[in-house]
């Protein structure tokens, strides 16, 4: 092939960097959850326990949304057949964007075939409605949304994280006749916090700005019926436009919006993320139906009742053994490591020797000096595990001879 060693020059760098990334070959057990076999090299399998599932309530595994995904898939079939202007909307992309509107108190939702291109879809589309437009993003905002903007070729804005001094300063400096949008997310699934919300819609009040939230890590988690942060802080009509996913708490796959009518109605017409890619199968989408419905009631309450005393449980753990626990107010456990190499090493010891897997996270994910481990433990997750997750990491963190807590 032409130009080979530019390929393997640009895989070297990363590798010398402590940053290649190596995706472990996993096959989940239905109703084990969390535990899953891995497979290596040569055909070795070895029973493990996952903790780092972006499946966060184990709904990936729950029986009604199986049994949803087998009731499709037996009277629909596998694919859904084509784009959704060209034959791909079936029954089940429009009942469930009627009940993600529902969830979400506003007029209408539009399904995407993930997270990813729901952000960058309507966010690069965003510009061609509003011309002149400045998207004011979190300066962790996520790669899906810097992508959209990017790509908008719209002027943009960074202002730090969660400060609203600098995004205040940001928007006074600019013309205020101008269309603006305040880009932010909800849950930041790296560090574990959560945005300024009130705060933010009152700014983009006085500033007469859209409000665009992202709550990916946060839909099924939050709220009195699973709606997000927004819904449980009481700001949930104050978003303009609210993206969200179906592949982590919903346990499935696909990605969405939801606003007003016209809004919805100009992204869906003009979004070549959406216009030009087959519709998410429809068997996907009877299960993701199933989920979000199951999450609003009682059950759903209680299991983020579990999954937040979970996740409690396992932070207190991480502090009384002294180990770097990044704090947080959510569901997110992430531990310091500051070293991509021992940071690999670390997760590589836990999954060979004792069957914990937890990936690595590093550059560009998060910013180069601050890889950590970053743990999801959830409803089903036992403290016993907890307790053999402890012993391993003490015993690795030892001998790699990392810092413990200040």
């Amino acid at each position: 092939m032409k130009h080979l060693e530019a390929f393997e020059q640009a895989i070297s760098t990363i590798r010398e960097e402590g940053r290649y990334r190596v995706f472990i070959d996993l096959k989940r057990h239905r109703g084990s959850f969390p535990r899953a076999t891995a497979r290596f090299e040569h055909g070795e399998e070895k029973d493990i326990v996952v903790w780092c599932s972006n499946d966060y309530l184990g709904m990936g595994q729950d029986d009604d949304v199986i049994n949803a995904m087998h009731e499709a898939v037996d009277t629909f079939g596998a694919g859904s057949g084509g784009t959704r202007n060209i034959s791909g909307t079936t029954r089940f992309h429009v009942d469930l964007e009627r009940e993600l509107a529902d969830l979400h108190g506003k007029e209408t939702a539009l399904l995407f075939t993930s997270g990813y291109v729901s952000n960058e879809a309507t966010l690069s589309t965003l510009a061609k409605i509003l011309p002149d437009v400045i998207i004011y993003s979190d300066a962790l905002n996520h790669a899906s949304m810097i992508e959209g903007i990017r790509r908008s070729g719209c002027d943009r804005r960074i202002f730090k994280h969660n400060d609203l001094g600098h995004l205040r300063a940001l928007m006074e400096n600019d013309a205020p006749d101008r269309p603006k949008v305040i880009a932010f997310e909800s849950v930041y699934s790296m560090d574990g916090d959560v945005a300024p919300m009130k705060e933010l819609c009152d700014l983009a009040d006085e500033f007469n700005a859209i409000t665009y939230l992202d709550e990916v890590h946060a839909v099924g988690m939050y709220g009195h019926e699973g709606a997000g942060v927004a819904q449980r802080d009481g700001v949930m009509d104050r978003i303009d436009i609210i993206e969200g996913t179906l592949a982590k708490a919903y346990g499935v796959m696909g990605g969405y919006i939801a606003s007003d009518e016209a809004v919805v109605d100009a992204i869906r017409s003009m979004a070549p993320g959406f216009i030009f890619t087959t519709s998410t199968c429809p068997v996907m989408a009877a299960g993701a139906l199933k989920s979000v419905a199951k999450l609003r009631t009682d059950e759903g309450r209680r299991l983020r009742a579990e999954h937040q005393a979970k996740a409690e449980m396992l932070k207190q753990k991480f502090r009384d053994a002294g180990l770097p626990l990044m704090e947080s107010d959510t569901h997110i456990v992430p531990l310091m490591v500051g070293d991509p190499e021992r940071c690999k090493a670390l997760s590589d010891t836990l999954l060979h020797d004792f069957g914990v897997y937890v990936q690595p996270i590093n550059y560009p994910t998060v910013p180069k000096g601050t890889e950590r481990l970053r743990f999801t433990p959830s409803p089903v997750h036992t403290e016993e595990m907890m307790n053999d997750l402890v012993a391993a990491l003490l015993a690795i963190w030892k001998q790699l001879g990392l810092p413990k807590a200040a």
